[in-house]
């Protein structure tokens, strides 16, 4: 079995991403409903999402290549300190003002998928040192897998709401689920305590000497592979953002259903989407990742151009489910594509670089999203969504023609 193959310290990093899923998948259902509920508009919840993205792209630009000279355990202390104390704010007061900082420092309401916001680079970069590269695919996929089944776990647990609404009427019913949040980064906090700080990747240099004529070009042939990645990824980023970050509250407002149907939906989807992840990353030892992404992802758009033109709640939720197992599975996929572009010494930067160039672009998303779901247009944010995403398939298809059919072939270690 491919987990029990792994390392102690590549084990503890994937148990971590499970801690961390819980409270995300609780919060990815409830946080927009529970603002919803203490009478916050869809443009004003739209642009606390923005604004949260926003702070998670620009502090991610940092930390990752920080890690590749520093290490990286140092960092994910940091994340999880915080987000003890965001959840701590978020159980102690639901004033604006505290859920803005909140929402802000816990990125919640996002769908982290277990991974650690601003600071998911550094993960990623961590769990690459521990894993052969011509296993990262598939290590990666199962990475991802844990976080969507832990975040299904959360999803189930949003219901909570509605169930305790006798014991704590009204928005209270809302404050347990940061608990949630509070526990697992207090077990991430001691988890961490057990490993020892990653060694900070070297480049190789004969005798110390500087970068020869030939290490120069590779840097230079990595750095266009980033650039085109990057530019790609911000029309995924797009087209996430405008429709991602409010699709509970697109289920309240269009089939008005409320905790109690969406927790469950959501917890579905993400089991499916587990499941697809799992399978995504035994399709790329065969066919590639290029071919193994797009595949997926062609028929993930074809879904979600339909999504919003079902006539009710079941059989939105059914495409749901199938548009989110086609499209999310193939996330661990892609990360493992990201890692192999760069050696080494340099895969902080490229982490940090694939997370800007989504979550940036998708801060702007949720906005547009909210306005227009405030003025009655609940279909176009779905249609508009898809754009951006052929636009990024095409592109995606085109930059890595040569690996289209082939399996992961990393740069030089």
């Amino acid at each position: 079995m491919l987990y029990g193959r792994l390392s102690r310290a590549a084990r503890l990093l994937i148990v971590m991403r499970a801690t961390r899923s819980i409270g995300q998948g609780a919060l990815v259902v409830d946080f927009a409903l529970y603002l919803h509920a203490l009478h916050w508009s869809a443009p004003a919840i739209g642009t606390l999402f923005m604004a949260a993205l926003l702070v998670s792209a620009t502090m991610a630009l940092f930390v990752g290549p920080l890690s590749d000279i520093r290490g990286r355990k140092e960092f994910l202390c940091a994340y999880e300190w915080v987000q003890v104390g965001a959840a701590l704010l978020g159980l102690s007061s639901a004033q604006p003002s505290a859920l803005v900082i909140a929402a802000i420092l816990g990125g919640f309401g996002h769908g982290l998928n277990g991974g650690a916001g601003p600071f998911a680079p550094v993960e990623l970069a961590w769990l690459s040192e521990l894993v052969d590269a011509r296993d990262r695919p598939a290590v990666y996929s199962l990475n991802t897998a844990v976080g969507f089944l832990g975040m299904a776990l959360g999803a189930l647990l949003a219901t909570l709401p509605s169930l305790v609404g006798k014991l704590l009427p009204g928005t209270l019913a809302y404050r347990p689920l940061f608990l949630l949040v509070l526990a697992g980064a207090l077990l991430a906090l001691t988890l961490l305590r057990t490993l020892p700080n990653s060694v900070p990747y070297r480049r190789p240099s004969p005798e110390g000497a500087p970068e020869d004529s030939a290490s120069d070009s590779l840097t230079r042939t990595e750095n266009r592979k980033l650039l085109k990645l990057f530019g790609i990824n911000a029309l995924n980023g797009l087209g996430i953002g405008f429709m991602g970050p409010l699709m509970a509250y697109w289920f309240a407002v269009r089939f008005h259903h409320g905790p109690l149907s969406i927790g469950p939906l959501m917890s579905v989807a993400l089991i499916a989407t587990a499941a697809s992840s799992l399978l995504v990353g035994q399709l790329t030892r065969r066919y590639g990742v290029v071919r193994s992404v797009l595949g997926m992802r062609y028929l993930g758009l074809t879904v979600l151009l339909i999504l919003p033109l079902a006539p009710n709640f079941l059989i939105a939720a059914v495409l749901y489910v199938i548009r989110s197992a086609l499209n999310r599975g193939t996330a661990g996929a892609r990360q493992a594509l990201n890692m192999g572009l760069v050696r080494g010494h340099r895969r902080g930067l490229a982490a940090s670089l694939n997370s800007v160039s989504i979550q940036a672009p998708r801060a702007l998303g949720p906005v547009f999203a909210g306005l227009l779901y405030h003025a009655g247009f609940l279909e176009l944010p779905f249609f508009i969504a898809g754009a951006f995403q052929a636009a990024y398939l095409i592109l995606y298809r085109r930059l890595f023609r040569e690996t289209a059919s082939a399996p992961l072939t990393p740069s030089s270690e």
